[in-house]
């Protein structure tokens, strides 16, 4: 079921730990702006409710936890898909489109957090790796 090398389906992983750490510093430069501006002491913000209490904006932080949920499952399925070498047309599609789609989603919740264009992105995006998850189990059943 492979027409690419096995290794091609960990570029959409790597993109997305990209995407990670671009909004871990999206959220540094917005937590840290909005300390600066608001004299908040580091220490202040010990806690979540703290955090939650002091900050206002939270759309990057928001955003960098949403990347700890979803996306675990589609790092699963990418390292499952490289060890059964799945790696054809449809499953990398399906693995770049669900990448596309969280990038969407993390640029609209970091910047204006308009809420259903957001979820559209989600949505589309849970559904693209509800399909990748299909094809992994599909490919695992006649492997």
């Amino acid at each position: 079921m492979s027409d690419a090398p096995a290794t091609a389906i960990l570029w959409p992983a790597v993109a997305m730990a990209g995407l990670t750490f671009l909004v871990w510093a999206r959220l540094y430069q917005l937590r840290l702006g909005e300390m600066a501006r608001k004299r908040i002491d580091a220490q202040d913000l010990a806690s979540v409710s703290d955090s939650v209490r002091l900050l206002v904006d939270t759309r990057a932080s928001d955003n960098f936890r949403n990347l700890f949920e979803l996306p675990v499952l589609f790092y699963a399925g990418v390292l499952l898909a490289a060890q059964l070498g799945v790696a054809d047309t449809v499953s990398l599609a399906l693995a770049w489109a669900f990448v596309a789609l969280r990038a969407v989603h993390s640029v609209v919740h970091c910047t204006w957090n308009h809420v259903m264009t957001r979820f559209v992105a989600y949505a589309l995006g849970t559904l693209v790796l509800i399909a990748f998850w299909i094809r992994l189990a599909v490919a695992l059943a006649t492997a």
